[in-house]
């Protein structure tokens, strides 16, 4: 099963929407380089949504641009939440590996009460950065 890169975004602080970039730089064990969610030793260093579970949210009649809901890379073509965690995925010149699906929201942040809802805790999933390098968007999405 292959996929794309939609979006890749980014943020300076946690819980705010992310800023949509055309390529980034992923370190190894590490996350996007200038994200505010990318960390060591963390589980949860990449962020990824697929835009079909966006969709879903903008047929409810919310306005929304690719990271509103904090995620970094924004994926076509997978189902994220069936891929078992430890399962790894080959973008560009990185290789992440699944860490954990959705996630517990301590509070309601900046996307919650922008958008009136947020699906990454439902929807999203989390990874960590086991081969760093460049990543673009349009670059394919490969499950080893």
């Amino acid at each position: 099963m292959h996929g794309k890169v939609i979006s890749i975004n980014i943020s300076e602080n946690k819980g705010t929407t992310k800023k949509t970039v055309k390529e980034a730089y992923v370190i190894e064990n590490y996350g996007i380089k200038g994200d505010a969610h990318a960390g060591s030793h963390w589980h949860r260093q990449i962020s990824l949504l697929s835009i079909e579970s966006i969709e879903k949210m903008k047929e409810k009649g919310m306005l929304l641009n690719y990271g509103d809901f904090a995620e970094n890379i924004t994926t076509e073509g997978i189902d994220l939440l069936s891929l078992p965690l430890g399962v790894k995925l080959q973008i560009g010149e990185c290789i992440l590996e699944i860490t954990q699906h959705g996630k517990k929201c301590h509070s309601k942040c900046e996307i919650f009460k922008t958008v009136g809802d947020c699906i990454m805790p439902r929807e999203g999933v989390f990874a960590k950065v086991l081969k760093g390098g460049k990543i673009k968007v349009g670059d394919s999405i490969t499950i080893l």
